[in-house]
């Protein structure tokens, strides 16, 4: 194993960790946002900053649910930091909204763990430029 991929999976087995924060039933995401070997900001999937931590409602997911990359995104965009070039770990390939967030952010890679159903948004990125991995942990 090379160095960079012990990275990779130290980094994804981060976010997994990180995703047990959700209080999300149906499925708990995590994502590490890194740049320079230094991670810079993280999230989980879970309802915005003073809301009620319920994501479902009748087996439903709130539509107003962020998701762990929107929720990192937003928390680096706080910050001093920059996430132009970092990339991006996620436990869960990204959706659609969250690609449109992570392109305009100047993220130049993503890597996750597990594919989601829908593919539209790894497409996106490839599409994009983005370097897109899947590795399993």
């Amino acid at each position: 194993m090379d160095k960079e991929n012990k990275f990779d999976r130290s980094y994804l087995e981060m976010a997994a960790v990180w995703a047990k924060n959700s209080y999300c039933i149906r499925r708990q995401v995590g994502a590490i946002l890194v740049k320079d070997r230094m991670i810079i900001s993280d999230g989980y999937n879970g309802t915005p900053s003073g809301f009620e931590n319920v994501c479902e409602e009748d087996g439903v997911t709130k539509p107003y649910v962020l998701h762990a990359e929107a929720n990192a995104i937003t928390k680096v965009a706080k910050s001093s930091n920059s996430s132009e070039g970092a990339t991006l770990y996620i436990t869960d390939s990204p959706c659609m909204e969250c690609a449109k967030l992570i392109i305009q952010a100047g993220i130049k890679r993503v890597v996750y763990a597990r594919e989601y159903r829908i593919t539209d948004g790894a497409d996106l990125l490839r599409r994009a430029g983005i370097q897109v991995d899947k590795i399993e942990v």
